[in-house]
C-alpha cells in the first residue's frame, strides 16, 4: 500500500545527510531566538509575575516533550519505510489496515491526519513569510528608511516567490541551499553566544563579585580594557539559568519553547526520495532534533547570561530594563548583538547586528523552504488518492516535484504572510492557527504510533509508554497555548478566538469535502463503500498491497 519510486515518480536522491539537513532547516535555531525571545521575555503568569528567568529550563522541558513525538515518528518510519511522501497521512492508513480496521475507518483516519496537517504545513510558511517581512522592515528602519504597509506586503510577496522558486527547482536544490544556510547560522550562533559569555565574564562588576580584590590583582592596563558598563546581571549566578526557579513558570515557558523545535518530523515526507528510508529517515528525525536542540540550549544560555540592567528600552517616556526591556523591544536579540559589538568590538555594534540579521533572514529562508517542501508532498500524496484536488498530485516532468502544489502554496504563503505582517494581532492569529494544527497532528500521530506498534515485539516503553505520554503532552500543550492566549486578553485574546474559528472553519471544509468527494470519486487507495467502482478499486488496492 505504500509509495515507491515507480508509483510516486519521485527520484531517490537523499542519503542520511540530505534527510537530516532538510529536517534541521525547519527547526532553524538561527531564526527563532531572534523571533521569539521578545515573546518569551514578555510572558507572565496569572499573577503578572515574569516567567522569563525560567526560559532555559522551559526550553529543556520542551525538547524532552518533542523527543517523545520524534521517537513515535521514528518508529512509524521504521515500520513503514515504503509510506512515501504522505508522512502521518500514510502512516494512519497503514496502521489501521494492519490492525484489521474497515476501509471506511482507515480512510477516515488517513484523511483526518492529512487534512489537519495542512493547518500546520500550509500556514507555517505564511508565518515565516510574515516574520521575514517584519525582519526586513526592522533592518531598513534601523538604517533610517520609512516602511509603509504596502512595502511590508511587497516584502512578503517577494520572499514567498523566492522560496517557491527554490522549491520548484527540486529537493536536491533545496538540500544544497539548506546545507549552506545551516552551516552559516551555526557559525553565527556560536560566535554571538561566545561574545555574550565573554561580556558576562569580562564585566568588572561580575568579576569583582567573584574576586573581591580583582582591581589589585589585574594590571590596570588590562582592567581598563574590560567592559566599562559595570552591568548588574538579571540572573546573578549562571547556575540559576539552568535550574528551575518556579515549576509553573517552567511550564509557561515550555508552551512557547515547544514551538521552536517542531519540524523534525518533516523528514518523513521525504521517504519517497530517500535512498534507504528504513535506515535514514528514523535516524534523521532524532539527529535533527538533538543537534538543533543542543544549539538552542547553548544560544539561550548565552542570551540569559547577557541580560542585564544596563540594557534599557524607553517607551512613551517610561524606561524599562532587563527582561522588561526585552519585552518592549521589537528585536531584543538585535539590541543584544548591537551592545556586544559596541562593548567588545570597538563600537561596531550596528555592523554586527546587520550580519546577524542577515543570518536570521537566511535561517527563515531555510525553515520556510523546508516546510513548503513538506507541505506540498503531503498534498501530493492526498492528490494522488483523490482526497484533494488531483492537480496537487501531479509531478513536474523534469524536476519530479509536485510543481502545482508549490505554486499554490507559494501564493497561499504570500497571502497569509502579507496578512500577518501588517499587525501584531494578525501575526499572533496565524501563528496560533499553525500551532493548533501542529499539536493536533503530533497528538494524533502519537495515537497512530500506539495503534500501529501496540502488538509488535520489542520494548513496551517505545510501543506503548512513549506514544501515550507523547499524545497526552501534546494535548496538554495545545490546551495551555490556547488558554494562555485567551488569558492574555485584549488583542491576544481576539487573535486566539480568530485562530479557533479558523480551525473550526478548516475542519468544516474538510468534512464537507470528504463527504462530497465520497459521492463523486472514491479514493484510489481505499474505495468508499457503496460505489459502483468499488470492485475495481478493491482489485487495484489488493494489487498494490501485494507489491
Amino acid at each position: 500500500m505504500g509509495e515507491n519510486e515507480s508509483t510516486t515518480g519521485m527520484k531517490k536522491t537523499l542519503g542520511l545527510l540530505g534527510v537530516t539537513i532538510n529536517a534541521m532547516a525547519l527547526i532553524a535555531p538561527g531564526a527563532f531566538l531572534w523571533i521569539t525571545y521578545q515573546v518569551q521575555a514578555a510572558q507572565t503568569d496569572v499573577n503578572g509575575n515574569s516567567t522569563a528567568p525560567d526560559m532555559w529550563f522551559g526550553l529543556a522541558v520542551a525538547i524532552l516533550i518533542a523527543l517523545l513525538t520524534a521517537i513515535s515518528y521514528s518508529a512509524l518510519a521504521r515500520r513503514y519505510p515504503d509510506a512515501g511522501a504522505g508522512s502521518s497521512y500514510n502512516f494512519a492508513v497503514r496502521a489501521f489496515l494492519d490492525r484489521g480496521s474497515s476501509n471506511r475507518a482507515a480512510r477516515g483516519a488517513k484523511f483526518t491526519l492529512g487534512w489537519i496537517s495542512h493547518l500546520y504545513y500550509w500556514v507555517y510558511p505564511g508565518v515565516m513569510v510574515a516574520f521575514m517581512a517584519i525582519l526586513i522592515s526592522y533592518i531598513l528602519t534601523t538604517l533610517g528608511f520609512t516602511i509603509t504597509p504596502v512595502m511590508l506586503i511587497g516584502f512578503a510577496v517577494a520572499f514567498a516567490a523566492i522560496t517557491g522558486f527554490i522549491s520548484y527547482r527540486g529537493i536536491t536544490a533545496s538540500t544544497r541551499v539548506n546545507l549552506i544556510l545551516n552551516i552559516w547560522q551555526w557559525i553565527v550562533l556560536i560566535s554571538i553566544t561566545v561574545l555574550a559569555l565573554i561580556y558576562r565574564f569580562m564585566n568588572p562588576q561580575y568579576l569583582t563579585y567573584l574576586i573581591p580584590n580583582l582591581s589589585a590583582i589585574v594590571p590596570s592596563q588590562i582592567y581598563s580594557l574590560m567592559n566599562p558598563q559595570f552591568a548588574t546581571f538579571v540572573i546573578p549566578n549562571l547556575i540559576n539559568i539552568i535550574t528551575p526557579q518556579n515549576l509553573s513558570h517552567v511550564l509557561f515557558q515550555a508552551t512557547i519553547a515547544i514551538l521552536l523545535i517542531v519540524g523534525f518530523e518533516s523528514a518523513t515526507a521525504l521517504m519517497a526520495e530517500a535512498k534507504n528510508p528504513s535506515r535514514d529517515i528514523p535516524r534523521g528525525i532524532i539527529i535533527a532534533l538533538i543537534v538543533q536542540g543542543i544549539c538552542y540550549l547553548f544560544e539561550y544560555f548565552g542570551a540569559q547570561a547577557w541580560i542585564n540592567t544596563s540594557y534599557t528600552v524607553t517607551v512613551s517616556g517610561q524606561i524599562y530594563t532587563g527582561f522588561a526591556a526585552a519585552a518592549q523591544s521589537s528585536a531584543p536579540i538585535g539590541d543584544m548583538v548591537t551592545n556586544l559589538g559596541n562593548s567588545l568590538l570597538g563600537g561596531y555594534g550596528l555592523q554586527l547586528m546587520l550580519i546577524v540579521a542577515i543570518s536570521v533572514a537566511a535561517a527563515i529562508l531555510g525553515t520556510t523552504l523546508a516546510c513548503m517542501n513538506t507541505g506540498v508532498r503531503i498534498s501530493f500524496a492526498m492528490g494522488q488518492d483523490n482526497e484533494m484536488p488531483r492537480a496537487l498530485g501531479e509531478l513536474h516532468k523534469r524536476n519530479r516535484i509536485p510543481h502545482k502544489g508549490v505554486l499554490v502554496l507559494a501564493v497561499a504563503s504570500a497571502v497569509i504572510g502579507a496578512f500577518g505582517a501588517l499587525t501584531v494581532t494578525n501575526l499572533t492569529a496565524i501563528a496560533l492557527i499553525s500551532n493548533i494544527g501542529t499539536f493536533i497532528l503530533y497528538g494524533l500521530t502519537n495515537a497512530v504510533a500506539f495503534f500501529a506498534l501496540a502488538k509488535e515485539r520489542g520494548s513496551i516503553f517505545i510501543r506503548r509508554v512513549i506514544p501515550n505520554i507523547g499524545a497526552a503532552a501534546n494535548i496538554a500543550m495545545l490546551v495551555a497555548v490556547v488558554y494562555i492566549a485567551i488569558l492574555g486578553g485584549g488583542a491576544t485574546q481576539y487573535a486566539a478566538f480568530l485562530a479557533i474559528a479558523a480551525t473550526g472553519v478548516w475542519a468544516l471544509i474538510g468534512v464537507t469535502y470528504f463527504a462530497m468527494n465520497s459521492k463523486t470519486a472514491p479514493s484510489s487507495m481505499l474505495p468508499y463503500p457503496g460505489k459502483k467502482s468499488v470492485s475495481k478499486s478493491i482489485s487495484k488496492s489488493k494489487s498494490l498491497k501485494a507489491e
